[in-house]
Parts: C-alpha cells; structure tokens; sequence
C-alpha cells in the first residue's frame, strides 16, 4: 500500500458522518484486557450500523482521531494484505504521535477480506494500545478461525436480521396492552408482513413491496457472488444457482444432497458429490441458511442425519417464488427457528434440533440444554384443524416419553390454551407472545 493512499483512508476517516443505527437488541461490551470484539453475521444483518453506534458511543469520551474504521471492501485497499494494513498503521501513529500513550478504536468492517486477519489482529493488540471491532459475514470466521487462531482473545457476538421484537420496534408498534384486541390485531398484522418479507433493516423500512423485494434479490446476488462465487472460486455457477434456488424451496423441510445430487445428474449438470456437500457448507457458512439437523444420543448419527433448511431470512422466500402458495405454517417455523437461533446465542449451553421417528412421526424443535432435553416444541399455525392438531399431539408425547420430558407446548398463531392430552400438559402458546419473549 503506498503511503498517499494509507493518509487518504486516514483522513477520510474523520470526516464521515457516521449513520445512525435503529437499535437492537445485542448489547456490546467493551472486553477488559487485550480481547478483540468480534460481529458475525450475515450480509446486511446491519453489522455496520452497530459498529457505528459503538463508535458514536466511544466518541463520548475518546478523540476523534482515536476512532478509525475501515471497510475491507473498499476497492482502494484491494487486495489487502497483512503487510498493507502495517503500512496502515505505521502511516497512522506517524500523522498521530501523540496517540502513542492512548488507546486506538479500530474497526475493520468484513474482516474476512484480509487474509491473515487474525495474524495482523494478535500481532498490533501485542505492540500498541489497541481495542479491535471485527466484523465478518463469515460463521466459520467464529466456529474456526476465532475459536482456534485467536485463542481466547476474543469475545464473539451473532447478528441476525430483526428479532420480531427489534422488528417491531422499528416500526414504532408498541407491545403494551398487547392482549387487547386493537393492539392484538396490529401485532398480528404485522407479524404477517414480518412472516413474508422477514427482518433486514433496510427492507423492513420500505414501504413498497415492489422495493423489497427488489432488495432481496439485491441481497442474494451479492452473496452469491462475494461471499460463494468470489470467495470459494466456485467455477460451476450453473449447480451453484440451482442448489440455491432449491434449498430456498426447501425451507422448514428435509433436504437430502443425495436426492439433489441425483436430480442434477438427470438433468446432465456434472457435479461431484464431494463438491456439491462443499456448496452446501458454503450456504451455512455465509448465513444464506440454517441446517437443523435430527436429534439423536450418538453425535455420529445427528451429524449424518438430513438436515432441515430454514432460510436465515424468510424474506428469501418471497424472491423464491415459494410465497405463490399458502405455506404461513412454514413460514411461522422458519421465523421460530431463527428465534432458536438468537436464543442459542446467548446460552452457550443451549443446542437444538428436530425429533423424527421411523415412522416419520416428527417435532419440529428439540432443546437441549447441557446434557438434557429440556423442551419439545411443535409449530401448528392452524390447530382448528383436527387432523393437523391430533398428528402434531401424537409426536409431541411419543418425543416426550422418548426424551423424557414433560415441558411440551405448540405453537400457534393466535390460539391460547393448556390442555391435558394422554396425561402431560401441553401449552398452546401463541407464536407472536414467544417471538417477544412474552411467553
């Protein structure tokens, strides 16, 4: 990197006005000692917002000039190399000596464009007073790369697109009096649309449905090309696109890579199994999806068992061509798995996963919280409807007995009960008063 260009990026650094963040509901604390803080999640999650927040905070009681961001993306430090970012920081202490003695914000914004990150990261909180802010959209950057290279020296936080709560609170819907029918039926209402077009920032403020989606499909382009295509070197598009497009397809059901692989070969695509197994762990690792897999005593057996896919936001549905027919059941678990998800997060002990039996009996989510099960939780959007509700019953309590537990509830739409089938209790619990943590 030369020099001239280093100053640039220094100077304009301070002349940004940084965007206001709406809030959420991740609390960051600055970590004690040299740990660097870092932010996973997916592609316009609104990882950005929150490192400018964290910097608007900072700015309270730290210099300008002690605060610096830096968007790996920008075309000016491509390609970027430990080296470069050396250069960087040599350019920086030269222009501010005085900071020397004080400590340095610095936030790299998708961090997984440097390759040896975590080399320059240990290397610069080793030599100089610095608090480190990543972020990556990345979830092997945390599951291996955080977890083994940084060796402790980092707190890692998950976010995700809006929780229905951040999701509400966005669109200034008040939760108080929830239970009376006015303020019911807003909630409700909103739900529906939270359901439909899901929760990234941006597409939650547009009005036009029109604009949403075209946002959407903004969204999954780049993170094919970026975060798949650029990043993996995937040379087979044409496969690529295709298992994209049916996994969106398959949200809230099993999908077997094997049934795919096959389809794919009769259609005269070519691609090898190993590869398409890769892809699909490229789809995880970017946040396009969530795999649950199937509970099970033996880790052997849930890690080979198929896998259900949820989108990581049931906004990708709609661009799927999904949403052309009723599916609000699936789309109600969907957004219940990715509450999972957040709940998970925040309790490291906290695992989860599906319940099937031979017969294909199936709970939609098993909890499990050290070694014990501690939760089985079904979602039936319509429990009006007897067959649905008495097949959703029958799993919960043959799971119930099998796991041995006894904390069962279904999840519905808006009906509110505790009833006593085959001598356990089930909670019907209403999927909006959960999603808000009011249940």
């Amino acid at each position: 990197m030369l020099k001239s260009t280093a100053l640039e990026i220094i100077d304009e650094n301070y002349t940004k006005e940084r965007l206001v963040a709406l809030p959420r509901d991740v609390e960051i604390k600055i970590p004690e000692g040299q740990k660097a803080v870092a932010i996973i999640g997916p592609r316009r999650a609104g990882k950005t917002y929150l490192l400018f927040h964290l910097a608007r905070e900072l700015g309270k009681t730290s210099e300008k000039n002690q605060i610096m961001y830096l968007n790996l993306e920008d075309e000016r430090l491509a390609p970027l190399t430990v080296s470069d970012m050396n250069v960087l920081m040599k350019t920086y202490y030269e222009k501010y000596p005085e900071n020397k003695k004080k400590k340095l914000h610095l936030f790299l914004d998708e961090v997984q464009n440097l390759e040896g990150w975590e080399r320059f990261t240990r290397g610069a909180m080793d030599k100089e007073n610095i608090q480190i802010y990543l972020t990556g959209s990345s979830s092997r950057l945390l599951a291996k790369e955080i977890a083994t290279s940084m060796r402790g020296r980092s707190l890692s936080y998950y976010l995700l697109p809006f929780s229905f709560r951040e999701f509400l609170s966005a669109k200034n819907i008040s939760v108080q009096h929830a239970d009376s029918p006015e303020r019911k039926a807003v909630i409700l209402n909103a739900l529906g649309e939270y359901m439909e077009f899901g929760g990234f920032p941006e597409v939650v403020i547009q009005s036009g449905k029109d604009m949403k989606l075209r946002i959407l499909r903004d969204y999954t382009e780049v993170m094919l090309l970026k975060d798949i295509v650029e990043r993996h070197g995937i040379k087979n598009t044409v496969a690529l696109r295709a298992l994209f497009n049916t996994l969106l397809h398959s949200f809230s059901k099993e999908f077997s890579a094997n049934v795919f692989y096959n389809r794919l070969k009769s259609q005269g695509i070519k691609i090898g199994k190993n590869t398409l197994y890769s892809y699909i762990q490229h789809f995880e690792d970017s946040f396009a999806i969530l795999a649950l897999r199937k509970f099970s005593y033996k880790p052997f057996e849930t890690k080979q068992s198929i896998p259900k896919i949820y989108s990581i936001d049931t906004g990708y549905t709609a661009i799927s061509g999904e949403n052309f027919s009723p599916n609000s059941g699936r789309l109600l678990e969907n957004a219940a798995a990715l509450e999972m998800l957040r709940r998970k997060f925040g309790n490291p002990l906290m695992e989860f996963y599906y319940w099937q039996d031979a017969a294909k009996k199936e709970v939609d989510f098993v909890v499990k919280e050290g070694t014990k099960v501690s939760a089985l939780m079904q979602v039936c959007y319509d429990v009006e409807d007897f067959q649905t509700k008495e097949r959703e019953i029958k799993a919960l309590l043959k799971a119930g007995k099998e796991l041995r537990c006894d904390n069962l509830t279904i999840l519905t739409w808006d009906y509110e009960n505790e009833e006593k089938t085959g001598g356990k209790r089930i909670a019907y619990v209403p999927a909006w008063k959960w999603l808000l943590g009011m249940q």
